[in-house]
């Protein structure tokens, strides 16, 4: 769960809406540190086969997302992977895409 400005949101609802895009492979939707709110939305996504994660694209997503996710549920950024890390029975390794947002931050919520 992430708490932005008191609010819970569930990764998997948004999570839903980005694999819903035909240009997403896989999706991972996380809580990265922000000084006002505590929390903000972060997606890590690996673009679906013969797609290129570039600017064109996050904007594309970001604009599918706000028509469909109400504005705190929005990620505030996307970065791009070639490949999620994956256990090898295919689950998600979350904590080795978040853990970097985190380095150096003092709390963790």
């Amino acid at each position: 769960m992430i708490i932005s400005g008191g609010a819970n949101i569930y990764p998997a609802e948004i999570e839903n809406v980005l694999l819903s895009h035909p240009k997403v492979g896989d999706a991972a939707v996380f809580g990265i540190p922000h000084d006002d709110w505590g929390e903000e939305v972060k997606a890590v996504i690996e673009p679906a086969e013969g797609c290129d994660g570039n600017d064109e694209l996050e904007k594309e997503i970001m604009a599918f997302c706000a028509s469909r996710l109400a504005k705190f549920k929005t990620p505030k950024s996307i970065d791009f992977t070639n490949e999620m890390p994956r256990d090898p029975n295919g689950k998600l390794y979350k904590r080795k895409l978040r853990d970097p947002y985190w380095e150096g931050v003092q709390r963790s919520l």
